[in-house]
């Protein structure tokens, strides 16, 4: 992500890292939506040479692992790579790179590119130019995986305002008590498939109570 449109966010993961993966995956009301999502992730990626976009501390990369023929790792923050690194994933089959992905800088042959938890970060006005991107950099026929969290009443954090563009934004508080306004969507199914339609074929979409996958081909 370029500092200069996602500065605020990149700096916000970089200041939650070392907590973000209990604080995101340790809900027990949600182990079950994950255990479902995680024996999905492995039977579409098995086999394929995958790029995982913004991959945070690692999480579904040791998913991707296990199933995929190489994976090549990348996100935007030192600090998320440095815990995702340590989680000693086969060296043979899974490498990091700092990327951003709003100008990715990637070399190889790739089969698939996943990405967990990063659409809703991105503005829906960017949202059609990321997919030319990676439409551009990866080629047609490229499988796309996508996973997301569902707005749950109650247990998603509440959504404190919305743009003109219709970006819907929440407030977080870090550990430390610093309050930051994120970026934060949640598409239905049918606007997923509109969004997506001019750039992606054969869209399949899984909802959840707490999380939607998306899975369909690079046009």
């Amino acid at each position: 992500m370029k500092k200069s449109e996602g500065g605020g966010l990149a700096d916000y993961y970089a200041r939650r890292a070392s907590s973000y993966e209990q604080e995101v995956y340790g809900k027990s009301a949600r182990q079950a939506d994950l255990d479902v999502l995680k024996e999905r992730v492995r039977e579409v990626v098995s086999g394929h040479r995958v790029l995982e976009l913004a991959c945070g501390s690692g999480y579904w990369t040791a998913q991707l692992a296990q199933e995929a023929s190489s994976v090549l790792a990348t996100d935007i923050n030192p600090e998320m790579l440095e815990i995702a690194q340590a989680k000693g994933l086969p060296a043979d089959r899974v490498a990091f790179a700092l990327n951003d992905i709003y100008d990715l800088q990637v070399e190889g042959e790739f089969s698939l590119c996943f990405s967990g938890f990063f659409w809703s970060h991105v503005k829906r006005e960017d949202q059609a130019g990321l997919l030319a991107q990676l439409r551009e950099k990866l080629g047609r026929d490229t499988h796309l995986v996508l996973l997301d969290n569902v707005y749950v009443e109650g247990s998603s954090t509440p959504i404190a305002r919305t743009d003109l563009e219709g970006n819907t934004y929440q407030i977080r508080t870090l550990a430390n008590g610093e309050r930051h306004e994120v970026l934060k969507n949640f598409p239905t199914d049918s606007s997923l498939r509109k969004k997506l339609a001019g750039a992606v074929r054969d869209i399949r979409i899984l909802r959840l109570e707490h999380y939607w996958m998306l899975t369909g081909r690079l046009k």
